[in-house]
């Protein structure tokens, strides 16, 4: 008899989880790289996402590929473009600093869920690389700008959601330099700004990204914000953001929910600990998959459509990445986790839920 998790009276089979791994292993080129669907562009992000997706489902060798991937194609000055289109650079590609930091993210969950010691170290100068990189793009406020055009010239606009995510890089590179034994002051110093940049000076992020769910639960999902400081920030947004039984919406004002900021939203909720109400939030898409293991990328709302028949790596990882954390499916499972980087143990497990 297979495994299930029962999970707001849904039984969600260990199958299911493989099945999502399966799907983006099979859009999965052979060289390593993981494009957004078959014949679709591929961003430096959403492939590390989709290879941590691989390695939730068991998938070790085809997530190492993955890496390798981006170890190739990095750039002497440590990043990637953008996004890529037929194994080449879009002619539009930037060099996004939340993209090229996201390897570290991957690399670390790897290793915790494989304990390959000799493929951290060999892909360490591959994260050295892409966070040396990222840091000279930090401003004297602690903020990361966003981006570096293909004339060298550097976009000044920093991202609360890019930004948050680099965080989480940044505590994963560290976390790496130590089990290696490196010291990385400059990392360091470079996180302790970033965090107090976020929390304390939100004037520095474009606040037109405000509308965007990320922006509400990114800085909680990355570890910038935690204990009631997280719980805070989560209750504030919620009815604005949250429909019970539906989904998460993309934006605000648009009738978009997706299945990706709904397994995110469950990352956060777990992350702090809030595991029944991360839960519920992750009974509401069960239903809204495909057969071969793909969730829809997403609907509307209140009328139910399909709103995009794109079948996305990233949206399967995201699911897979939520399913680990609630579930405990693989060794990597408590990277999200805050308590993972605390030095004392969450209980808010047994508290009432965060929510109705």
């Amino acid at each position: 008899m297979s495994k299930a998790f029962t999970l707001q009276k849904i039984d969600y089979p260990l199958a299911d989880i493989l099945t999502g791994s399966l799907f983006i292993a099979s859009v999965q080129k052979s060289n390593g790289e993981i494009p957004w669907s078959r014949g679709g562009k591929t961003d430096p992000w959403d492939h590390i996402e989709s290879a941590m997706g691989l390695t939730v489902g068991g998938l070790y060798e085809e997530a190492k590929r993955a890496y390798l991937w981006s170890s190739l194609t990095q750039l002497p000055d440590g990043s990637w473009w953008s996004c890529y289109e037929g194994g080449k650079p879009r002619s539009d590609a930037y060099k996004d600093s939340n993209m090229t930091a996201y390897i570290a993210v991957g690399v670390l969950h790897y290793f915790l869920a494989t304990g390959d010691f000799e493929f951290l170290r060999a892909l360490w100068p591959a994260v050295v690389k892409a966070v040396d990189y990222v840091t000279t793009l930090q401003g004297t406020g602690g903020e990361v700008f966003w981006a570096r055009r293909a004339d060298g010239s550097i976009d000044h606009k920093a991202l609360l959601t890019g930004s948050s995510s680099i965080y989480m890089s940044l505590t994963c590179a560290l976390k790496t330099a130590s089990i290696l034994g490196e010291k990385r002051p400059s990392w360091e110093v470079a996180r302790m700004k970033l965090g107090k940049a976020i929390r304390y000076r939100p004037q520095l992020f474009d606040r037109t990204k405000s509308r965007y769910s990320m922006d509400w639960y990114y800085p909680v999902l990355c570890g910038v914000f935690t204990g009631k400081e997280a719980r805070r920030r989560i209750q504030e947004s919620w009815n604005a953001f949250a429909i019970p039984g539906w989904g998460v919406r993309c934006v605000l004002d648009r009738p978009w929910l997706t299945m990706a900021e709904t397994s995110e939203l469950v990352i956060a909720l777990a992350a702090m600990g809030e595991f029944r109400s991360a839960e519920m939030a992750f009974a509401w898409i069960q239903d809204k998959k495909y057969d071969d293991g793909a969730f829809w990328t997403g609907l509307t709302f209140p009328d139910g459509q399909i709103y995009t028949r794109e079948k996305t790596t990233w949206t399967a990882a995201a699911v897979l990445l939520a399913a680990d954390l609630l579930f405990g499916i693989s060794s990597a499972s408590r990277l999200f986790s805050h308590a993972f980087w605390k030095p004392f143990p969450f209980s808010s497990r047994h508290h009432q839920p965060l929510l109705p």
